[in-house]
């Protein structure tokens, strides 16, 4: 242990890691009178800001609009003609770029304001309650801290044997900037980033193959979901597929070249030469280099172990001072998580105890149609619906009936909603469809109540609003506990 006089903190919190998780850690314990000092070795906003998800919607968003006028077959029934789609793509990259200048400088407003000390440079574990941080310049400055709060983040998992140049082969954070627009690309991954990507690509005119490591797109998705939204998100833009191939070997270059390996045995299946090649096979944390040796912390793969408080777990019990948010915790590895994991832990510092709620919290994919989900999977309710013997249900509700959906000539979709056949709690529920990330959010807060259909089907609906397909599920779903009520011999008033 260093024998630092620790009687006199330069702050009561550090926060190493400025992207959400570390912003709304600060500013919490800023606005609730807390000295609290912000380490950003790079810009403030972290990945979400300025590599992630703020960029890429950005993109997203344009290439929407792109979509939309050039689809003269759905416009035709509306009764409008449509003309030839003109775009640049420096114009549309243009406004991703500024929206991150906007955000970012936001933030950088709103932490100053509170009263948080920025801190320019890269952040260590020092020792408890001791944070270094080396400067750009080299100058190395050691602060002490009441509390430590480690936020810092994720980076793209880039797998052996692909060679990355950031122009020809490239991950998320290269392709948010939309430098060029290749006619041919190769994404490796089909979770949420290389299905948003393959959005944009495609809207934007380049031509996509898709390779999935395993035998089934989307596989982390609710597979029912899947395969439906699979129909128009991939099939139905004529995106070529490869699944049950590993991307063994990348060589960026004029073509960039993929060699395609079984992954049952492992041999050469297939050359790929492309013009481009995007690696979307997931996030890593970054801990490797905070020292967390130093007080008797060890990662799994990379990730650092917390309690239910964000507590950091060094040899097996929990270290009061130190505290870890965000994706380096690797719970859920979403933006809106890692700001409510700082809220969490500022809250305990300020001995408030607050725990998250991880079955509540929603995810959401923004391609055109948009995916949906919170809670349980319907893999992950099946278990427990054994481990506690009670009868699981499992509805479906499809926006093919609901009249804006109709209005809107947008009735490709569906909810699945999954809930307990005695008691009608809400366990999951996983949408396809138009808004499918706002329309969420109303079932991820009767979770997070754990409410019943049976309160849920007396809520009234907007008429007309694709809200009605939530409320039609809710209905279903009575309708299916009040059967196993009556067969029980408590019918359900």
């Amino acid at each position: 242990m260093n024998d630092i006089d620790r009687t006199d903190f330069d702050f009561d919190l550090i926060v190493i890691g400025a992207g959400y998780g570390g912003f709304d850690a600060a500013k919490h314990a800023s606005l609730h009178g807390l000295r609290t000092g912000l380490v950003e070795s790079n810009e403030m906003g972290g990945t979400c800001v300025n590599r992630g998800c703020v960029p890429s919607k950005a993109l997203l968003a344009a290439a929407g609009r792109i979509r939309n006028l050039s689809d003269s077959n759905h416009l035709k029934k509306f009764g409008i003609q449509s003309g030839p789609v003109k775009f640049e793509r420096q114009a549309i990259a243009n406004h991703a770029s500024q929206l991150v200048t906007t955000v970012r400088s936001n933030m950088t407003k709103t932490l100053e304001q509170a009263g948080t000390k920025i801190l320019k440079g890269t952040g260590r574990i020092e020792d408890l309650q001791l944070v270094g941080i080396r400067e750009k310049n080299g100058v190395d400055r050691l602060y002490s801290a009441r509390n430590i709060i480690i936020a810092t983040g994720s980076r793209p998992f880039i797998p052996s044997g692909i060679e990355v140049d950031g122009t020809t082969v490239f991950t998320s954070d290269e392709a948010v900037r939309l430098d060029w627009l290749p006619p041919w690309i190769a994404i490796i991954g089909s979770g949420y980033i290389g299905l948003e990507f393959a959005d944009i690509y495609t809207a934007l005119g380049c031509e996509v193959t898709m390779i999935e490591a395993l035998d089934q797109l989307m596989p982390t998705f609710d597979s029912d979901i899947a395969k439906i939204a699979a129909r128009k998100l991939i099939h139905g833009r004529d995106i070529d597929t490869r699944t049950g191939l590993l991307a063994t070997r990348v060589v960026p270059g004029m073509p960039a070249r993929i060699e395609l390996t079984s992954r049952i045995n492992h041999t050469l299946v297939e050359e790929l030469e492309v013009d481009a090649v995007l690696v979307a096979t997931g996030r890593v944390p970054i801990s490797q280099n905070l020292n967390l040796e130093k007080v008797g912390v060890q990662t799994d793969r990379g990730f650092i172990p917390v309690n239910d408080k964000m507590q950091v777990i060094g040899k097996g019990k929990e270290i009061p001072s130190l505290w870890a948010v965000g994706d380096v915790t690797g719970k859920m590895m979403l933006a809106h998580v890692a700001a409510a994991q700082g809220i969490v832990a500022v809250d305990n510092i300020l001995g408030i105890k607050r725990y998250i709620d991880y079955c509540s919290i929603p995810a959401a994919t923004f391609t055109h149609p948009e995916i949906s989900s919170v809670g349980l999977s319907e893999s992950e309710a099946k278990k427990i619906s054994v481990e506690e013997s009670f009868d699981l249900g499992t509805v479906y509700s499809y926006f093919k009936a609901n009249s804006k959906a109709l209005a809107e000539l947008e009735t490709d979709g569906v909810v699945k909603l999954i809930f307990r056949k005695d008691t009608g709690e809400i366990l999951g529920a996983h949408i396809y469809g138009l808004h499918a990330a706002d329309l969420v959010q109303e079932i991820a807060n009767a979770i997070a109540n754990r409410q019943s259909v049976k309160v849920l089907v007396n809520q009234v609906h907007t008429h007309p609003t694709l809200t009605e397909v939530i409320e039609l599920a809710y209905k279903e779903a009575m309708q299916v506990v009040e059967k196993v009520g009556i067969a029980n011999g408590t019918p359900t008033t």
